[in-house]
C-alpha cells in the first residue's frame, strides 16, 4: 500500500512517494529497469530552499481575477520558482485592480518589494491597473508587466511620457488614440493569419509558440542570453508598432520584436531598477527545475529592492 501523505510543499512529494518505493513499483510494473539509487538532490534542494529560505520578497499580483486565485496557479508557481532560484520566499500580495481607481489606494503598493501585473480580458480593472504601472515607474519599483499587463504598461507610457493623454486600447472603445489594437494579420511559420475588425471574436487569438528577435545592449538580451526566443502566446491585442517612435523618444525601449519586425513583443524602461513589460507568457514555460529567466531576474530584483527600504 502506497500512502498519499499530506506534505508541507508539494515539491517534497516526489520525494515522499520515492520513500515508500512507489518509482520501482511503477517500473517494475512496466518492466522496464530500476537498478540503482535515483539522483533527486535537485529535488531534495527545491525543498531545502522552500522551508529554509535566505530571505523573503513581497510581490504585489494587481489583478482582476483575484477572488479566483487559481486563475493565476501558473503565475504563482513561476513566481515561486524564481524565488527558489534566488534562494527567497515569495510572499504574494494578490490585489483586485479596482481598488486602485480611488485616489489614495497608493498606499496598498508602499510596502512591496516588486509589482506584477497579469493578462486579463476587458475593460473592467484597467485603470487601476495603469495607476499601479505608474506607480512603479514614479517610486522605481521592479515591474513585471505579463500580456495585459505589458498593454497597460504601455499605455501609462503613452500618456505620462509621451504626452498622448487619451491613450488607450480598442478593446475599451474606438473613443482613444489606438495605442493598442486588434490584430488583423500575423505570420505563423509560412502562413499569415488574417482577422478582420469586425469578425466574431470566437477563435481569433494568437495562440501558442512564436519567435522573438531581442535588441541588443538591452535588458532583456542579457537575461536571456539569445538573440532568437520562443514564447507561449495567448492574447488578440497587439500593441500598434505605429507608435514606436514616438514612445522609444519618450524613453520607453521596443526591446524585443517579432522576426519581421511587425508586432512588438517586449517593452524595457532604460534607468530603471527593472521594468519589463512581454506580450507573451513566460509563466508557462517556467519549471521548478527549470526556472524561468525572467522570473529569476525579476525576483533578483525585487531582492535588492528589499534591501532598499
Amino acid at each position: 500500500m502506497i500512502a498519499a501523505l499530506d506534505v508541507d510543499t508539494i515539491y517534497q512529494v516526489p520525494i515522499s512517494y520515492h520513500e515508500q518505493g512507489f518509482d520501482v513499483q511503477v517500473l517494475s510494473y512496466f518492466g522496464l529497469p530500476h537498478d540503482g539509487e535515483p539522483d533527486l538532490s535537485r529535488w531534495r534542494r527545491i525543498v531545502q530552499t522552500v522551508r529554509q529560505p535566505e530571505g523573503e520578497v513581497t510581490i504585489a499580483v494587481v489583478g482582476k481575477y483575484t477572488s479566483l486565485l487559481d486563475s493565476y496557479k501558473s503565475l504563482a508557481e513561476a513566481l515561486i520558482h524564481g524565488g527558489i532560484a534566488n534562494n527567497v520566499r515569495v510572499k504574494l500580495d494578490w490585489i483586485d485592480a479596482e481598488i486602485f481607481e480611488s485616489d489614495d489606494a497608493v498606499q496598498h503598493l508602499e510596502h512591496v518589494d516588486g509589482i506584477l501585473v497579469p493578462g486579463g480580458f476587458g475593460e473592467r480593472g484597467s485603470e487601476g491597473k495603469i495607476r499601479a504601472v505608474q506607480f512603479a515607474r514614479e517610486h522605481k519599483v521592479p515591474y513585471f508587466g505579463i500580456c495585459f499587463g505589458m498593454q497597460m504598461a504601455v499605455i501609462e507610457a503613452a500618456r505620462h511620457l509621451a504626452d498622448i493623454p487619451n491613450a488607450g486600447s480598442t478593446e475599451f472603445g474606438r473613443d482613444v488614440v489606438p495605442v493598442v489594437g486588434l490584430m488583423t494579420e500575423w505570420a505563423r511559420g509560412n502562413q499569415t493569419e488574417i482577422r478582420g475588425a469586425n469578425d466574431d471574436l470566437g477563435g481569433t487569438m494568437r495562440l501558442g509558440a512564436y519567435p522573438c528577435r531581442l535588441i541588443e545592449g538591452t535588458r532583456v538580451r542579457d537575461i536571456y542570453d539569445s538573440e532568437l526566443i520562443s514564447e507561449r502566446h495567448r492574447h488578440r491585442y497587439e500593441v500598434n508598432i505605429n507608435l514606436r517612435g514616438q514612445l522609444e523618444s519618450a524613453g520607453l525601449l521596443f526591446s524585443g520584436l517579432s522576426p519581421d519586425g511587425a508586432l512588438p513583443e517586449i517593452v524595457e524602461l532604460p534607468g530603471h531598477p527593472w521594468f519589463v513589460g512581454v506580450q507573451f507568457h513566460p509563466e508557462l514555460k517556467s519549471k521548478p527545475l527549470n526556472p524561468h529567466p525572467l522570473f529569476i531576474d525579476f525576483i533578483r530584483a525585487a531582492i535588492e529592492q528589499s534591501r532598499l527600504v
